[in-house]
């Protein structure tokens, strides 16, 4: 193993070459995500929600609840929130059920 300034050659190039190999295997699952993607989108699916999903999905329980009171929080501070009760119509009134 050759030794250039104290480094040693054979094994920095083992480690350059383990990393680039790495590279190119993650190029090609980004290349297979983004292909599953415009699969989805092309079969009607929000590939921004779906984005969204995932996000939430690699959260922690805790966090993803934290995440939701901020913005629920922030949305109410800027007018934004929805009603407290949707059923609602314009009189305050609950809407009758509809028959089937």
């Amino acid at each position: 193993m050759a030794d250039v300034g104290g480094v040693a050659a054979d094994h920095l190039r083992s480690y350059i070459e383990r990393i680039e190999r790495l590279e190119e295997e993650k190029k090609g699952i980004a290349d297979d995500i983004k292909e599953i993607f415009a699969e989805a989108k092309g079969t009607g699916f929000d590939v921004k929600a779906m984005r969204a999903v995932i996000r939430l999905r690699k959260m922690d329980k805790a966090d993803v609840q934290e995440q939701e009171y901020m913005i629920d929080l922030y949305k109410h501070a800027l007018g934004m929130a929805a009603e407290e009760n949707p059923a609602e119509d314009e009189d305050g009134k609950e809407p009758e059920a509809a028959a089937f």
